[in-house]
């Protein structure tokens, strides 16, 4: 992707539904659950840089002794910290003879990290600070195990003020600053009650209390918590919870914008925010993998049962994130393979008008890294296309006795899709350098080039996963292909132009900076229509202080004005760089809405093209971007 858009979190959970001395026995280590836990985040590194937490809860623990722990960090490589200083500790354990790997109960007794519950995190920060403490996993301590908790999650809720004055309204003290509190607080609030409540009845029937805790751990329902705590809220989430008791659990969303995908045996339960982690880790097949249903929550009660089933009312359409299809997921995914290989494919159509179906003087390529498999999708799809006009013509020659050797040869060899690697990342862009021009002169060099395979009479043309604000394009990317001297460079975009803010996790939700925005108001003001952008502003002051479900996109009304073809035109003049040895044309092509969901048919969460938002929460967003927009002010909508 040439414009980086930033990844969601991750979240990996393991739940060992054998004794540590079965693990020890079988794997050789009692640590199993430990290191499976580490692989299984280790796969999913991709989806967060800003820090990584784990939790651990430990069965059957007596009073008297800790069962609840947590680790965090937010160091560039948090996620290798944590787990070396936990190993370290571990050793240190060994050395002072208070562990013994032939000993699971010692190593359960001693050791933090030695239970039978654990799951992680790793974070991409689009909601509060970026310092330790917001870092998930987020917990909640009491002296009852029932009544301890802790969550970790892939999720944005945008109606987070709105959930705190209900927290306030039934006089609890909610800590503002990110949504994973508030959602800690809500969940933990009917933990609370329903730890009263059955408490209360096993003490008038006269239970004893040293029984009262077992029981109470029996009795507990988290799915029934879950259902009252999640029914006001509005966003896509993934968010496993470990409860103090062991209980432990893994929600989704209605809409299943957020993923999350679970692996069951008779040894363990695991779930990640990507099924091919979980292959992997595991070696399991791709059918023994479940998806966790919209609206559903998997739950690992204490004792080892397991339960999927809603715990709200699934949405009747689905919303899954199209951009983890289109980028964000790792690619070695079965499914989202295939589907990045149909999004190139898709695009053939669209790039054979803007060559004038002139494959013999094309280049075709890709930015790497992520589009490198849409660019097979597209060289596949084109080559079977020629090699069916090269059968036709076959078979017309032969027919009207025209056919020869050196026919053959003309038909066979001429005019074949020719694909070359001509871009190449070379470096990262490192921060530490603060001058604006600096950084720009820098990030000029993130790409290389491939010499010596353009010719001055070929177009080039590079596949791309998304285009969103256009930056590293005109700064970096179009600049470097200049360097070949094309005739023409061609950028086909998988995914459709970016119109509109995400807020259910991407970190994408100023619309200024999206360069189909941009272009639509360049066009806009360019007609003489610039009011349009103050009315429109005016209608979403109008509508800022309604209920989210009464707002109406009034954006929209500024691309109604123009086709898809106008505004690619138009970005293909803003993001052409001011080359002076070259003077070339550039032309930016993207995927129809259309094509785009034949490609996805079980992903279509396509909001940030259409505006088509699955929750009244989204339009809310919307709003309050375009004032930000408006008003000149930057940060996020949400």
């Amino acid at each position: 992707m040439s414009d980086p858009i930033h990844h969601h979190c991750g979240v990996a959970l393991i739940r060992l539904l054998k004794p540590l001395s079965y693990y020890a026995e079988k794997y050789k280590t009692p640590l199993y659950g430990f290191n499976q836990l580490f692989l299984l985040m280790e796969k999913q590194h991709n989806r967060g840089q800003d820090g990584a937490g784990i939790g651990c809860v430990k069965l059957d623990v007596p009073p008297g002794q800790p069962f609840m722990f947590r680790e965090r960090d937010i160091r560039a490589n948090a996620l290798t910290y944590i787990f070396t200083k936990q190993l370290k500790a571990y050793r240190e354990l060994e050395k002072d003879h208070l562990v013994f790997p032939e000993f699971p109960q010692t190593v359960k007794d001693h050791f933090e990290f030695g239970g039978e519950v654990l799951m992680g995190h790793l974070r991409y920060g689009t909601s509060g600070s970026y310092d330790k403490s917001a870092c998930h996993p987020y917990a909640r301590k009491s002296s009852w195990k029932t009544r301890n908790l802790m969550v970790c999650g892939n999720f944005n809720i945008t109606n987070t003020d709105e959930l705190n004055q209900q927290l306030i309204e039934r006089g609890v003290h909610p800590v503002f600053g990110t949504d994973t509190q508030t959602v800690l607080e809500e969940i933990g609030y009917y933990l609370d009650e329903e730890h009263t409540r059955i408490f209360r009845e096993l003490r008038d029937q006269g239970v004893p209390g040293q029984d009262i805790p077992d029981r109470i751990s029996a009795q507990l329902d988290p799915i029934e918590i879950l259902r009252s705590a999640a029914k006001n809220w509005d966003g896509g989430w993934t968010i496993a919870g470990l409860i103090g008791n062991g209980d432990s659990f893994v929600m989704r969303d209605p809409h299943g914008i957020r993923p999350g995908f679970f692996l069951q045996n008779d040894e363990i339960v695991a779930v990640a925010s990507e099924r091919a982690a979980i292959q992997t880790i595991f070696g399991a097949e791709c059918d023994a993998i479940q998806e966790i249903s919209p609206g559903h929550a998997l739950l690992i009660k204490s004792n080892g049962k397991v339960r999927h089933e809603p715990y709200i009312e699934p949405a009747k359409r689905r919303h899954g994130c199209s951009f983890e299809r289109i980028y964000f997921s790792r690619g070695n995914d079965a499914e989202i393979y295939r589907e990045r290989k149909a999004l190139g494919a898709r695009l053939a159509d669209s790039i054979l008008r803007a060559i004038n179906n002139d494959l013999r003087n094309t280049i075709f390529s890709y930015i790497p890294n992520t589009a490198e498999t849409a660019y097979y999708g597209l060289l596949d799809e084109l080559r079977l296309r020629r090699r069916q006009e090269v059968k036709d013509a076959i078979l017309t020659a032969q027919d009207s006795g025209r056919l020869n050797a050196k026919l053959l040869d003309q038909l066979i060899m001429d005019n074949w899709p020719r694909g070359e690697k001509i871009a190449q990342k070379d470096i990262k862009l490192r921060t530490f350098i603060s001058q604006e021009q600096s950084r720009l002169q820098l990030a000029s060099h993130i790409y290389d080039i491939t010499y010596g395979v353009v010719e001055p009479t070929d177009n080039l043309l590079c596949i791309d996963d998304s285009i969103v604000r256009g930056t590293t394009l005109k700064q970096s990317i179009l600049r470097i292909l200049a360097r070949t001297k094309p005739k023409k460079i061609l950028i086909a975009s998988t995914a459709p132009q970016i119109r509109y803010p995400d807020c259910y996790g991407i970190d994408m939700s100023e619309l200024g900076k999206f360069i189909a925005f941009q272009a639509a108001v360049s066009l806009c003001n360019e007609r003489g229509l610039g009011e349009l952008l103050r009315e429109i502003y005016q209608d979403c002051v109008r509508q800022a202080d309604l209920p989210a479900g009464s707002m109406k996109n009034h954006v929209r009304r500024l691309y109604d004005l123009f086709t898809a073809e106008q505004i690619s035109a138009k970005i293909s003049e803003l993001v052409r760089p001011p080359v002076d040895t070259w003077k070339g044309e550039v032309q930016i092509i993207f995927q129809t809405i259309e094509d785009l969901r034949a490609a996805l048919p079980q992903n279509n969460g396509d909001w940030y093209f259409t505006g088509h938002y699955p929750t009244a929460g989204g339009h809310a967003v919307l709003n309050r971007s375009y004032i930000n927009y408006f008003e000149k002010k930057d940060g996020r909508s949400y």
